[in-house]
């Protein structure tokens, strides 16, 4: 999974039955583009709450006037195609005054540099529009910077009409190179054009402001946001509806929609089709609707095109994670659904005859989320469903099977319950405290199990992934600081922070005014040994060589994070595993010669490699080469790793509309998963001998 930008946003594609709720038709003239007053209460509300209740402490002066100005900007025009020089030199009066316009509710900066925006677009637009009709010369040897992120903004006209001359000329390679023929390729990009001038358009004065005000809560740390009335309307939606639609976190990145993750028991994931770092270029309704290309699209405007009723058909065409910039696409048909309680609960089973297990059988629950059926609860349900009573009948189940070990799988486990976390844990230790949360006023709280006994007491292994985030990282935390089970995998997301949402109409007295609300940064996580999860996450004690790039993922990845911090350790007994040298030692070992693991190190080399690459030749002789060049040797590694899973291999990319490649795709995937979740079955296999040879002299002595 690619890193998260500073400007990436994330959206839970909650698909909603309501249909296009959000949508906008009508043009916004410009003399709308004003801040209103509920606007002005807003900012005088969420400056007041972020100064007395955000957990990081921050002055609102010239410093952060600078970060405010310049992630605006970059919200804006990420990559630099419309501001000049000149446009930025201009704004630069407010670098060090939109500290004090904020205090003061004074919004008119933001919306003089929106309407000057929406202007540039306008103007870019009509010089796309007019090259696509001009003779543009493919045999000219140069290249184009398609990630210009950190390239200084174009001095003057006509250097940004090169940067717009050489963008068109790409965009016409790469539906070229995508099989599309010069009328296709024309009327595409015409529509996706005009697509992105109209959307421009269609923003509002709440849209306008919402940018704004999360340029302010970004310059803070990423988790603090404030969300509009509509966007606010959109998440109660989603939250009412219980994730139904595809089941997958999109974020934006540049002008691509990119999965950011996809949720455990929804269509999305049970295809095996969609993964984490696919990019989405196309959406199209039912088997037969026409593909609409949104590339350049807003976030909210796909997920719209995504969205729709329970049973129905979405088409999506995916640029894959490992395909690259100008890779070619495939076709993913999902049928929308409700992510059911069910599908997202904790389930077991038993791994045996597996070779480096020496007869051994371990156990296995997959935890994809910390769920507890609240509503249930509330109605006095005795039998309502939680992770940890699930747990608690599979650990029995388990030991009724005569397991010699079991792991608890939290891969892609994001999160939820608080206290699902803390009563988990307590299924493995006696008594004592869990996890510590220090508040924004200093004040620290402990978390504890206060359930006498352990459900299971025998080895233990927890297997997390960089995506193991916030709930699975205080259970694996403890686990470790407790010393009660061997943590395997790689370093943690590292979100160590608690967020509460705030509706900002509470603080205004007899108004029914619509103000939105604001997501706030309120306390922070630590382990029961004072160091917080925050950045640098759980580190694991036997370590997988895919751990190499997680440097690039989490919170470590994220500009403003909060820093990892200590605070007093509670008061706790920890236990003594042992051993854990000796079977790191076993597994390091084992792992250098296992071709599964080979095959993923060279995977991320690839897309270590891709990620690197921020421009691409214009001559197209030379980039079709290169593109059959990296096609081929995609094509050579997706083969081997087939080969290895006992799978055929793919001849070309016409079978990837064929139904059964799509069905070996989920193979892939269920593959992949096994080579992780098999190698930490065979350190604690190595754990368990380890131990049961310590034992022996004992049990011989006495």
């Amino acid at each position: 999974m690619r890193t998260l930008t500073k400007r990436a946003l994330l959206f839970i594609l909650a698909v909603f039955i309501s249909g296009n709720a959000m949508a906008r038709v009508m043009e916004v003239k410009l003399n709308q583009l004003e801040p209103t007053r509920k606007h002005r209460q807003a900012a005088l509300i969420i400056t007041k709450v972020i100064d007395r209740y955000h957990y990081k402490k921050t002055p609102l002066d010239n410093k952060l006037s600078e970060q405010i100005l310049k992630r605006y900007l970059d919200t804006l025009d990420p990559n630099h195609f419309f501001f000049l020089k000149r446009d930025i030199d201009a704004f630069s009066r407010y670098r060090h005054k939109l500290d004090d316009y904020l205090r003061s509710a004074r919004l008119e900066p933001a919306f003089e540099i929106f309407r000057i925006y929406r202007k540039r677009v306008s103007d870019r637009v009509a010089k796309a529009l007019k090259l696509l009709d001009a003779h543009l010369d493919f045999n000219v040897d140069e290249e184009y910077e398609f990630d210009r992120e950190n390239a200084p903004w174009p001095a003057t006209r006509k250097e940004l009409d090169d940067i717009w001359r050489k963008r068109v000329k790409n965009d016409i390679l790469n539906l070229r190179l995508a099989g599309k023929d010069n009328k296709e390729i024309r009327k595409t990009l015409r529509e996706r054009y005009e697509g992105l001038n109209r959307r421009v358009h269609q923003f509002d004065a709440d849209d306008v402001f919402q940018s704004f005000i999360n340029a302010y809560t970004l310059a803070l740390e990423p988790h603090t946001s404030y969300m509009s009335p509509s966007t606010s309307e959109n998440f109660d939606i989603s939250m009412r509806l219980s994730l139904e639609g595809i089941g997958a976190v999109l974020r934006q990145d540049g002008e691509y929609t990119v999965v950011q993750e996809v949720v455990s028991g929804g269509p999305a994931k049970i295809s095996g089709q969609l993964h984490a770092g696919d990019r989405i270029v196309g959406v199209a309704q039912g088997l037969t609707g026409p593909m609409e290309d949104v590339v350049g699209w807003r976030l909210q405007d796909v997920v719209e095109k995504i969205r729709g009723p329970k049973g129905s058909v979405v088409r999506l065409q995916v640029l894959p994670e490992d395909a690259g910039a100008n890779g070619k696409g495939q076709m993913v048909t999902l049928v929308r659904n409700k992510i059911k309680l069910e599908n997202q609960a904790a389930k077991a089973s038993v791994i045996e005859g597996l070779k480096g297990l020496g007869g051994l059988r371990i156990g296995v629950i997959d935890i994809p989320t910390f769920y507890r059926d609240f509503r249930a609860e509330s109605r006095g349900d005795k039998d309502f469903r939680s992770t940890t009573r699930d747990v608690r009948k599979l650990l029995k189940d388990l030991k009724a099977k005569h397991v010699d070990g079991i792991i608890i799988d939290l891969r892609e486990n994001g999160g939820g319950s608080l206290s699902e976390a803390t009563e988990l844990t307590g299924l493995f230790i006696d008594t004592g405290p869990v996890v510590q949360v220090k508040d924004a006023f200093g004040e620290v709280e402990v978390e504890r199990d206060i359930d006498p006994g352990v459900v299971y007491d025998g080895p233990l292994a927890v297997l997390v992934d960089r995506n193991s985030a916030s709930a699975s990282e205080i259970f694996a935390g403890a686990i470790q600081d407790y010393q009660r089970g061997i943590i395997i995998g790689e370093p943690t997301f590292g979100k160590g922070t608690v967020q509460t949402l705030i509706d900002l109409d509470r603080f205004v007295a007899g108004d029914d005014s619509d103000l939105g609300r604001l997501r706030l940064t309120m306390a922070q996580f630590f382990r029961v040994n004072g160091s917080s999860t925050q950045h640098k996450g759980v580190v694991p004690d036997i370590t997988f060589p895919t751990a190499a790039t997680a440097g690039k993922h989490g919170e470590r990845a994220l500009e403003n994070a909060l820093p990892w911090a200590r605070i007093k350790a509670a008061h706790y007994v920890p236990g003594h595993l042992g051993a854990v040298a000796q079977v790191r030692r076993q597994a390091m070992a084992r792992i250098q010669h296992d071709s599964g693991f080979q095959l993923l190190e060279e995977e991320q080399h690839m897309l270590d490699d891709l990620d690197k690459q921020k421009k691409v030749t214009l001559l197209e002789s030379k980039r079709e080469q290169e593109w059959k060049k990296k096609e081929a040797l995609r094509q050579e590694y997706k083969n081997r790793f087939r080969a290895s899973v006992g799978l055929p291999p793919v001849k070309d990319d016409k079978d990837d509309k064929k139904e059964a490649p799509a069905k070996d795709r989920e193979k892939e995937a269920k593959a992949t998963d096994r080579i992780l979740l098999n190698e930490a079955a065979r350190i604690l296999a190595d754990y368990v001998k380890l131990r049961r040879e310590e034992e022996s002299p004992r049990a011989a002595m006495r």
